[in-house]
């Protein structure tokens, strides 16, 4: 029993296209942070602002999921027509939670529009349409491709947190973004990079763990358990932050 209190609690941002409709979170990231030792606890879309605290204390880590594009008055632009599904208030709740985590040193893991969200809350900017913008491009959202499919390879940069945990210096990845990082937040390096120079990893500068990647990894972890590694390092930064809470605690 007390191997399982041990756990870490890891909350999991949701998603809720409309108001009043129900709060989701995919199944995959929650069988994820399962089988890396964790235990998943779904954020619902807060409207008060002071509730933002009682979630933040109650969590040793946070993860935030992939969902609809952030709204470009969030890093200064106007939208181009590229843009769809903007939802207001899950940008307002998501970085009212980054920024509370940020500032308790919680241990943050970002996915696909996760990873977008904290470049943005760090003051960066995002590429709105990497086929408008980068004409160039590869392909970044295949039509009709299964969610568990290798798409496209990323080259993981040398001495990176992210080619620490996977210990590879390429790998194949699937891919569901029409967006990207554009220009970089505070404190935050590149971990990975597509052929096309498309930046598929962030993280940060300081001591703290904050790990972003563009792909999505919950949905691989079953038929390709390597990227079940992405996880079990976030929830082992979270179970050391549980522990240096719970010491702290009794000082």
């Amino acid at each position: 029993m007390r191997e399982k209190m041990n756990k870490p609690i890891i909350g999991l941002t949701s998603y809720q296209r409309e108001k009043g409709a129900y709060c989701s979170v995919v199944t995959d990231y929650i069988y994820s942070v399962f089988a890396a030792g964790g235990i998943p606890v779904n954020i619902p879309t807060i409207e008060d602002e002071d509730d933002y605290d009682y979630y933040i204390e109650m969590l040793d880590g946070i993860l935030f999921t992939g969902g609809a594009d952030i709204n470009p008055r969030c890093y200064g632009e106007e939208p181009l027509k590229e843009i769809n599904g903007i939802v207001p208030y899950k940008d307002k709740y998501e970085l009212g939670l980054f920024k509370r985590a940020y500032e308790k040193g919680m241990p943050i893991f970002g996915i696909c529009r996760g990873s977008q969200l904290i470049n943005v809350a760090l003051g960066g900017r995002l590429y709105q349409d990497i086929n408008r913008q980068i004409p160039d491009s590869f392909g970044h959202y295949p039509n009709d491709t299964p969610e568990d499919e290798l798409y496209h390879s990323v080259n993981i940069v040398e001495g990176s947190r992210l080619k620490n945990i996977l210990g590879e210096e390429k790998l194949y990845v699937n891919s569901f973004h029409h967006q990207a990082v554009k220009t970089l937040g505070s404190n935050l390096v590149v971990g990975a990079l597509s052929s096309d120079h498309i930046i598929e990893s962030i993280e940060s500068t300081e001591d703290r763990y904050l790990l972003g990647v563009q792909w999505h990894p919950e949905c691989l972890t079953k038929k390709y358990p390597a990227f079940l590694k992405l996880f079990k390092d976030f929830t082992q930064a979270a179970a050391a932050y549980k522990l240096n809470r719970a010491s702290d605690s009794v000082k």
